[in-house]
Parts: structure tokens; sequence; C-alpha cells
């Protein structure tokens, strides 16, 4: 019965040395890839995550950079703005009348195109006449510079400014 014992004791020393080896093959084979492979996604994801941080932290300072580029090209334009109505207003305090007179003399030509403008669009004009005076195209012209006559008046009534005065003294002074 001894011997049994002992047979039985090694037997059971055999079986825990093999329950021993099935761990550790478990260990080596299933357990540590697993934990490598966790380890590995963990890292991609970290690797991840930081790259997206990293991204819009780049798309915020180049658009704080354009927008303060953007600032600039605005502060530059109106301070450049700023300084030609600043001119402008030392030139119109300078030589006012001159400069009225100036700013009539451009503005004339456009009026009269204006004025003009509806008979180019005509195909066919009729004129009828009494017979006293101008007609035909002498006539049509007188029209237009009669228009173009009363322009003056009317940036009086509008503005208060009497032009004809003011082209009047610049003529006398100059």
């Amino acid at each position: 019965m001894h011997i049994k014992v002992i047979e039985r004791a090694q037997a059971i020393q055999v079986e825990e040395q093999e329950i021993m080896r099935r761990s550790k093959e478990l260990e080596a084979i299933i357990r540590q890839p697993a934990e490598a492979e966790r380890f590995r996604l963990e890292k991609l994801a970290e690797a991840n995550r930081n790259r997206c941080i990293l991204e819009a932290q780049a798309d915020a300072e180049a658009l704080r950079v354009k927008g303060e580029a953007m600032a600039y090209a605005i502060e530059a334009k109106a301070k450049a703005e700023a300084e030609q109505m600043a001119k402008k207003a030392d030139a119109w305090r300078e030589y006012k009348d001159a400069a009225l007179v100036d700013m009539v003399l451009d503005t004339m030509p456009k009026i009269v195109a204006e004025v003009a403008a509806p008979l180019t669009q005509t195909k066919r004009i009729v004129m009828v006449s009494s017979g006293d005076g101008e007609i035909g195209a002498a006539k049509m012209a007188g029209e237009v510079l009669s228009i173009v006559a009363k322009v003056p008046e009317v940036v009086k009534q509008m503005t208060g400014v009497d032009i004809t005065k003011s082209i009047q003294f610049a003529s006398v002074t100059a």
C-alpha cells in the first residue's frame, strides 16, 4: 500500500507539473501576444489622438494668422484711405473754389452724355417747327444745351452751392 501512496503522490506531482507547463504554455501562446497587441493598439490610438490634436492646433493657428493678416491689410487700407481723405480735405480747404470748378468741369461732360443718351436710342425723330429760330440738328443741340444750362440752378436748389458764382470767383482770382 505504501507503494501505491508513493505512486499516487508521484502521479499528483506529475499532474501538477503538467498543469504548470500548460499554464506557462497558455501564458506564452495566448496571454503575452494578446497583451502585446493591446499595448500596440493603445499606442496607435494615442498616436492618432495626438495627430488629431496637433492638426486641430495647426488649423487654429493658420486661421489666427490669416485673420491677423486680413486685419493688418484692412488697417493699412483704412489708413491709406484716411490719409487720402485728409489730403483731399486739405485741398478742398485750400483751393475750395478752384476745386469746385475742377469738379464741375470734370462732371459736365458726364452730365451732357447722360442728357443726350436717350437720343442715341431713337431710330427716328420728327421735328415740327414754326419757322422761327433754329431747325433740325441745331435745334436738337440747342435743346440739349438748354437742359445742361439748367444744371447749375438744380445744383443750387439741391445743395445750396451756387457753382456759377464759384466759377466766376475762381476765374477772377486766377
